[in-house]
């Protein structure tokens, strides 16, 4: 007789995997958006992008390929900066004055996030904000969304394959999240062809975003073996092609390499984050520092705390690296990574001000993204990270 109890009484947790996106890769890949949508037999998109996108040839070119492929066109362009509650409920406005039957969104991780709900706040009942995951009568998502393709121009946030959308509140600037898979994008358009015209800073800035979503995601203690392998590989990309796509913005294979780099690392935190981001998102809020460079700042310091806690993995990282030193020579390498491609030295010279690191501090022990740290931190470790880093 099959015996169905296992040896061991250790109970195992169910989790769940999902890697649900249809991704088309490659040069040339935003060209094919307008027959897709024919083949579906939508024909009214709204472009989502930013304010500066939204005044280049890009988005020009982009809404003639849609008309050439017999689609009537609205361009929404009211995303800038860290994206606010407005923007977003601004841009369903836009939907249903089109009478829209898609949603594209085109750009980096802030008109992506608010393309994402869009289609959400076009077909569902009250404020944006009602829907972040932690809203203490979180409203449902119970209709149908409508389809949604993202075309990625920055290669750091990976919001194109991400199941979150990250929205600030209007007043505080507070940055809040709405998670469900239920606004994953239907089909990615990854082009690195759009890529190429990031300036170096940009392209720095995104990149360490990239980075460090792979790097954090393999040091998360979550159980998820397939995103562990997908991080690690995103890390090696990116450390063999950040520093040539700095360099050599016209690259088009180092600009390929960051862009898949980007999406491994989106895919690969489904496992969660870790401090870094915590204290990110702090410096987002407080100081209004772009994401990526946020991250970059404070990459290196909190990773010298954590390695001491999983050091077998800082191994594993450093071998992804191309390293020879073994996990010790992570973090080193990480500094001079960020010197040669141009990263300020420290929070100082990016504007941050020492009396600003107690409300630093209060952003970043609320932030959720700790809680899957390696180590826990306290208020009294973010306080330090902060202040070494200045």
């Amino acid at each position: 007789m099959m015996r169905l109890q296992p040896d061991n009484a250790t109970a195992m947790t169910i989790t769940r995997f999902s890697f649900p996106t249809t991704i088309h890769f490659g040069a040339g890949a935003r060209r094919l958006v307008g027959p897709h949508l024919r083949e579906l037999g939508l024909c009214r998109p709204l472009v989502v992008t930013d304010q500066g996108l939204a005044a280049l040839p890009l988005i020009a070119e982009l809404q003639s390929d849609l008309e050439a492929a017999g689609h009537a066109v609205a361009v929404y362009g009211g995303v800038r900066g860290n994206p606010t509650g407005p923007q977003a409920m601004g841009g369903a406005a836009a939907y249903k004055a089109h009478r829209a039957d898609c949603v594209v969104g085109v750009g980096g991780g802030a008109a992506l996030d608010v393309a994402k709900v869009v289609g959400l706040m076009a077909t569902h009942p009250g404020d944006v904000m009602e829907y972040v995951w932690d809203h203490p009568q979180v409203r449902a998502i119970d209709a149908a969304l409508p389809y949604f393709v993202a075309l990625p121009t920055t290669s750091g946030t990976g919001s194109e394959v991400g199941r979150s959308s990250v929205i600030s509140e209007a007043d505080t600037h507070v940055k809040r999240v709405i998670f469900s898979p239920l606004i994953l994008a239907k089909s990615v358009y990854a082009d690195p062809e759009l890529t190429l015209g990031l300036p170096p800073a940009v392209t720095a800035a995104t990149g360490m975003d990239a980075l460090t979503h792979n790097v954090e995601s393999y040091l998360s203690p979550a159980y998820q073996p397939l995103c562990d392998g997908i991080a690690l590989e995103g890390t090696r990309i990116a450390a063999r092609a950040l520093l040539t796509a700095v360099r050599e913005p016209g690259n088009l294979q180092a600009r390929a390499d960051m862009m898949m780099s980007s999406m491994m690392g989106a895919i690969a935190f489904q496992k969660d984050l870790g401090a870094v981001h915590s204290c990110a998102h702090a410096l987002g809020t407080v100081c209004d520092l772009h994401h990526g460079l946020a991250n970059a700042l404070m990459i290196d310091t909190v990773l010298a705390w954590n390695a001491q806690a999983v050091p077998a993995k800082f191994d594993e990282l450093a071998h992804a690296a191309g390293l020879s030193g073994g996990g010790a020579s992570f973090v080193p390498w990480l500094k001079d990574l960020k010197r040669q491609i141009g990263i300020a030295a420290n929070l100082g010279s990016a504007g941050v001000k020492r009396e600003q690191i107690p409300y630093l501090v209060e952003i970043a022990v609320a932030d959720m993204c700790h809680q899957t740290n390696p180590r826990p931190c306290t208020a009294a470790d973010f306080e330090r990270f902060f202040a070494e880093a200045m």
